[in-house]
This record gives structure tokens, sequence and C-alpha cells, in this order.
């Protein structure tokens, strides 16, 4: 199974959903649009979801399409998926700046995400299997400290909340 977000901005973000709808596709795809107008034939689709649904989705998935949201992006890692990104970009009016670009680029460095730009990339990224994030090369910055930060502030480590 595929699952794709968009996130929950304000903005439509079309253009990643145009990239999923070209796809040729044997596989189950989710897709969570948000405010997007694009729909993808034959994808099980959201406008939003609830938390809990969105990280079932997550760890049910082969593959994570999503925008490059911080989010987003660490709900995945968190679960020991290596998203692949699209970043929301200022001049298709998808963003009110550029800080996905800048954030997908530096994610993808350390080999944290796969950037993706349009749905030739995808089909690229996406025929490679999923892959695991390298977390020991991210360096312990985000894959021990972020961890330890969220579960002194939150108790627990992300999404494991309710038995999860």
């Amino acid at each position: 199974m595929i699952f794709v977000s968009v996130g929950t901005h304000e903005t439509p973000f079309d253009r990643l959903l145009q990239a999923i709808s070209e796809l040729e596709l044997d596989e189950e795809l989710v897709v969570q649009h948000g405010l997007s107008a694009v729909r993808c034939d034959g994808a099980i689709e959201f406008d939003y979801l609830p938390f809990d649904r969105v990280l079932d989705y997550v760890r049910e998935a082969r593959a994570i399409v999503t925008h490059a949201g911080v989010g987003s992006v660490m709900l995945a890692l968190a679960n020991e998926k290596r998203p692949i990104v699209m970043a929301r970009r200022h001049r298709f009016g998808e963003a009110v700046d550029d800080h996905q670009v800048e954030l997908a680029a530096r994610l993808e460095a350390t080999g944290l995400v796969s950037v993706v730009e349009d749905s030739g990339d995808l089909v690229e990224t996406l025929g490679r299997g999923a892959r695991p994030p390298a977390l020991d090369s991210a360096g312990p910055w985000l894959g021990v400290s972020l961890r330890a930060y969220l579960t002194t502030r939150l108790g627990e480590p992300l999404g494991t909340r309710n038995g999860r």
C-alpha cells in the first residue's frame, strides 16, 4: 500500500497529487488530499484524517509520499520509514516561502528522505522499493536526541499512545 499525504496546510497541493494520478499502480493507494482538487482514480481518498488513522496508514504503508512538512516527515521517520517527499514551492503558490525545499534538501543529504520533483522521479523512486531511513548517518541530533526530547515532553515515544 502507498500512503500519500499533503498534510493539513490551507493551500492545495495539486502538483503532488497530479504526479500521483499519473502513476500506473497495481497496489492499494490511500490519499489524504486536503483542499486539493486533483483526485486519483481507484484510490481510497480522504480530505483529512485524525492522527491515529494517519499513524495506522504510515505503519501499514510500503511507501509514504508526502509534502516536506516537518510533522509528516518526522512521523514517517519515527516509524522507521523513509518518506518520499515533494516540497511545496513558493513559485507555484503552494507555500509562503521555500522552507520545505530547504528542509527536503538537508534531509535528503543525510539519507533520511527521498526527494522527488515530478511523476518521472516518483515512478523511479517507488520502483526502487522502500528503503529504511539512514538514521545512523543523520547524527544523534535526530535519531536519538529528538526521540529523547519527545519522550521527556510527551512521556512516551512518538506514535505509541493508546497501546500503539
